[in-house]
């Protein structure tokens, strides 16, 4: 039986951010936490579905395999979105996708990115943010650190990890920075997708007539399609990409906008590691995930029935004081292990060893190089990404003193 809801519980996801600070999530997720950490949620279609808003409530659901990850199977929850179910994912998006397939394509990735294997890259990713830092240097400020920095580090380690060559790269990084400008039109982010997928496609027959020591090249040893491994590099360059960049970007901007933190960070180096921890749980960019209920299910003491889509705030989650004490307040000294923001279950990131890395070694390095780095205009004026899932900012203009 179905335990009865206060008739306010039932909701649509709160969009709006507080005004004056671009890091809390919507105030109406805490009063819907508090109230139901699961509660009936009105989609824009019009289906009837769920929120998940408490920690335990959204790990649990993303663990449990009675919940579909499929797109065909989803409303989508944000306004403007698609009408109805979402259609199927294309070939190569894992997240998009249930075992066996999902199963299949996670056996073969793996094993190509453990601790061992993304922290044996750390020296190569020193030189990159070091040649970026060095690029700053020589150009001066004020510039923007997501054109400068946030998108470079990780657009030119992926390409590290795809084995794109030196010569290829610039076209390369060019179709991702437009994948991931959300100021250009359909047009160009549609022939930018289509560039991008010609070119993979091309560097798959390259790496089948020529292996070489990357991830591309151990992949055509498998039984994959060429067609399986060009959606699994788009796939891997969109995940490993848009995410990182705009964490990089965006803690940048927390880091900025909390200065006993930022002190901590560069009087002891050492805290980069729960640094990083405390970045994804405050931040949470990827603010949402979804499901889809394969059967009837309870959770919480509540029934979910087969075909219902529960909608995941990770945001609200990440900032639940039952599971994170104080959880507003950005604190470098927190074990915020167990944090959310790479996911959870059989879809949690694949890439998240190689995103630890990146920000470990980029964020102290960045404000070794700079010790009075700060932003080139007042906090408010700073353009945030408010209509993507994936949160952040479009550019950060910064500036320090020359030596």
């Amino acid at each position: 039986m179905e335990r009865a809801l206060p008739a306010q519980a039932e909701a649509t996801l709160p969009t709006a951010r507080p005004t004056g600070c671009p890091f809390d999530p919507p105030a109406e997720l805490a009063g819907l936490r508090e109230q139901q950490p699961l509660t009936r949620m009105r989609y824009p279609d019009g289906h009837l579905g769920r929120l998940a808003t408490g920690y335990a409530t959204v790990r649990a659901i993303m663990a449990d395999p009675r919940f579909s990850a499929r797109y065909e199977l989803m409303h989508y929850p944000l306004p403007g979105g698609p009408e109805g179910t979402l259609p199927s994912a294309p070939v190569g998006d894992m997240t998009g996708i249930d075992a066996p397939e999902h199963t299949r394509y996670r056996r073969l990735l793996a094993g190509k990115f453990t601790v061992r294997r993304m922290d044996a890259l750390t020296a190569r990713l020193e030189e990159i943010t070091a040649a970026q830092l060095d690029a700053m240097e020589r150009r001066g400020g004020p510039l923007d650190l997501v054109e400068a920095f946030a998108q470079p580090v990780p657009a030119l380690m992926i390409c590290e990890l795809l084995g794109v060559p030196y010569a290829d790269r610039e076209v390369f990084q060019r179709h991702a920075a437009t994948l991931m400008d959300q100021d250009r039109s359909v047009e160009e982010m549609h022939a930018a997708m289509t560039g991008l997928h010609a070119y993979i496609e091309t560097l798959v027959a390259a790496k089948r007539a020529a292996p070489t020591d990357d991830l591309l090249s151990d992949l055509t040893a498998t039984d994959l399609t060429d067609e399986e491994l060009t959606g699994l590099g788009a796939f891997l360059l969109g995940a490993g990409l848009d995410t990182t960049a705009n964490m990089l970007a965006h803690g940048t901007f927390a880091l900025l906008g909390n200065p006993d933190q930022l002190a901590a960070l560069r009087a002891d180096p050492g805290l980069a590691d729960g640094a990083v921890e405390e970045l994804m749980r405050y931040l949470t960019v990827a603010h949402t995930t979804v499901r889809s209920a394969l059967e009837d299910v309870e959770v919480n003491g509540l029934l979910i029935r087969a075909g219902e889509t529960v909608t995941l705030s990770l945001q609200a989650a990440n900032r639940d004081p039952e599971r994170f004490p104080g959880p507003d307040a950005l604190d470098l000294s927190r074990r915020a292990i167990g944090q959310l923001g790479f996911g959870h279950g059989v879809h949690q990131c694949l890439g998240q060893q190689l995103a630890r890395v990146e920000m470990r070694v980029a964020f102290p390095a960045l404000f070794a190089r700079f010790p009075s780095l700060r932003l080139a205009v007042p906090a408010e004026q700073v353009p945030l990404r408010t209509h993507s899932n994936i949160y952040g900012v479009h550019s950060l203009p910064v500036t320090w003193d020359a030596a």
